[in-house]
């Protein structure tokens, strides 16, 4: 079975998906004129500031941040301390690039997403809103759609129990267990407690957890990678040196190390960008619907702020972090003379490289990041997995999948998942074409709706 999933996924991850997915951030960024960029600022100020958080914001569920946070809780975590280890090791640090490519690309993509979400957004049976690609591909593209809204959602229901949470509870009692010596059944117990409070506590409970704890978690990482840049600020420069060079030119063979050519590392790049930052899978848009916003320009540029965070922040500490600790070829890298374990690799190799500049506590930073991101992740997964059940079934199914993926949660941590694995990222490619088409093939709306807000919104919104 497993060897199957693997032929199938090399087919739906090939160059053709890449293609799609790399093409669409490059059609979209030429349409909005580069929004990403020159509305960066904007977007950062309708995130952060009263302006676009307060009670008169619009219609929605809870506040832009709240939503952004939400999103957050589901994408930084362990693509982003373990997925930056498994593409500079595989792709070297040329990677690096091709993640701030595929980044800054799926800003426009996450942004599309996000504008369609508020656009084609509905309210349910309890007065919330619902919001998602398989809304507005069956209300945007016809009823003649209605059977690819229907793949969106059903693989994105079965990728939040395997991805979104399998996967997470499974590292989270990994690192549980090899760091602080907590037995693997104890922190699924733990795992499902938590989870079960907060996702019972339904949108609002999740996003206001969600609001304390992810700023709270992302700074406690990124001031460990930072003050280990800080002390080796003399490798800084080779460090970008390195990644703007080998996104080009292939990395030597020396010794045992068998090199790596410039294939390698923009498939890892890409690949490992997209991991992290979900642009182009069609999840912003499940949570995106919910925020208080009285355009669907506002929640859009707040959305795209996301993937700034996630992969021009967060995963570039990450890649320096590895790169000047010698960390991302086991030979030493920048630190001559250094070797490394050949075996570590993803979030050990991470943790194994804070530990190298920051002793002990370097390597508890990271154990208590990917415990502390992956639980949140498996949270905000749910709230994207529930609107996908939501809309296949109605409210009657979201009991019985609260149930299922309560059960997951806990029975990932004591089991082996590599097929589980396969299954999800099978699951993230069979969201990923259908939502990746719609916004093709919606690129009018996308385009009217920018205007629109720039045009006649856009000076009173700033006034």
């Amino acid at each position: 079975m497993l060897d199957i999933l693997d032929s199938i996924n090399a087919v739906l991850w090939g160059p053709p998906s890449l293609i799609l997915l790399f093409g669409t951030g490059l059609f979209l960024t030429f349409l909005l004129k580069g929004i990403q960029f020159s509305r960066l600022k904007y977007a950062f100020k309708l995130a952060f500031s009263k302006e676009g958080n307060n009670s008169d914001s619009g219609d929605g569920d809870i506040s832009n941040f709240k939503a952004l946070m939400t999103t957050l809780a589901a994408t930084i975590g362990i693509g982003n301390i373990a997925g930056v280890a498994t593409a500079v090791t595989l792709g070297g640090p040329g990677a690096i690039f091709w993640m701030w490519v595929v980044g800054l690309l799926g800003m426009a993509t996450k942004y599309a997403e996000a504008l369609l979400a508020m656009k084609y957004r509905v309210k349910n049976s309890n007065g919330e809103y619902s919001s998602g690609p398989m809304y507005y591909i069956e209300k945007g593209l016809g009823p003649k759609f209605k059977l690819l809204a229907i793949a969106f959602a059903f693989f994105g229901a079965f990728a939040a129990l395997g991805i979104g949470n399998s996967v997470q509870s499974n590292s989270v009692a990994d690192v549980a267990s090899s760091s602080f010596g907590v037995p693997h059944w104890l922190t699924g117990v733990i795992l499902i407690i938590f989870v079960s409070y907060l996702i019972y506590g339904g949108i609002q409970r999740i996003s206001t957890v969600s609001g304390v704890f992810i700023p709270i978690m992302a700074i406690f990482y990124m001031l460990g990678a930072i003050l280990i840049i800080v002390l080796n600020y003399n490798l800084i420069i080779p460090s970008f040196q390195l990644i703007f060079h080998h996104a080009f030119n292939p990395v030597a063979a020396t010794g045992g190390f068998a090199g790596i050519i410039v294939a390698e590392a923009i498939r890892n790049g890409v690949a490992r960008g997209i991991f992290s930052n979900e642009a182009g899978l069609g999840t912003a848009a499940l949570i995106a619907g919910s925020a208080k916003a009285d355009h669907p320009v506002k929640q859009a540029l707040v959305a795209m702020t996301g993937t700034f965070i996630v992969t021009i922040v967060v995963c570039t500490l990450t890649g320096l972090t590895l790169i000047i600790t010698g960390y991302w070829d086991q030979t030493g890298g920048l630190i001559s003379g250094v070797m490394h374990d050949p075996s570590l690799e993803a979030g050990a190799l991470t943790a194994a490289a804070f530990g190298s500049a920051l002793g002990v506590i370097g390597e508890y930073i990271v154990a208590l990041s990917i415990i502390l991101f992956g639980s949140t992740t498996i949270v905000g997964w749910y709230v994207y997995g529930e609107k996908c059940i939501e809309y296949l079934t109605g409210p009657k199914g979201i009991a019985a999948y609260r149930i299922i993926y309560i059960a997951a949660c806990g029975l990932g941590t004591v089991v082996s998942l590599q097929t589980v694995w396969a299954f999800a990222d099978m699951a993230n490619a069979l969201m990923m074409i259908p939502n990746l088409i719609a916004l093709l093939l919606l690129w009018k709306v996308i385009r009217s709706e920018t205007n629109d807000f720039f045009d006649n919104h856009y000076k009173s919104a700033k006034s």
